[in-house]
């Protein structure tokens, strides 16, 4: 059964940056497209950034700029700097493995929660 397990989250004052963590197991990593996700208190989940097998990468509009992802393949990990932190980042930050074969994210870890105060 895949297994992701993100990390990093907290507490952390505006301006400030975070990295978080997602380590990937029972999955081919190198060979899996992948992406982080978040959701606010009292809204829907939506996509902040994502990363392909070749290291292509794409945001939101909303972290260009100030967020950027990368991934590890030896380590099977996956990254999220986050620089200049606004309160509006304020949510539980999950990361996502995508299935070729379903066509849509399918695997999620738990979740971490990030939380910026103004």
């Amino acid at each position: 059964q895949v297994q992701l397990v993100e990390s990093g989250g907290g507490l952390v004052q505006a301006g400030g940056s975070l990295r978080l963590s997602c380590a990937a197991s029972r999955i081919t990593f190198s060979g899996t497209a992948m992406a982080w996700f978040r959701q606010a208190p009292g809204k829907q989940r939506e996509f902040v950034a994502s990363i392909t097998t070749g290291g292509d990468t794409n945001y939101a509009d909303s972290v260009k700029g100030r967020f950027s992802i990368s991934r590890d393949n030896a380590k099977s990990t996956m990254y999220l700097q986050m620089n200049s932190l606004k309160s509006e980042d304020t949510a539980v930050y999950y990361c996502a493995a995508y299935r070729l074969e379903l066509r849509r994210y399918d695997y999620w870890g738990q979740g971490t929660q990030v939380t910026v105060s103004s």
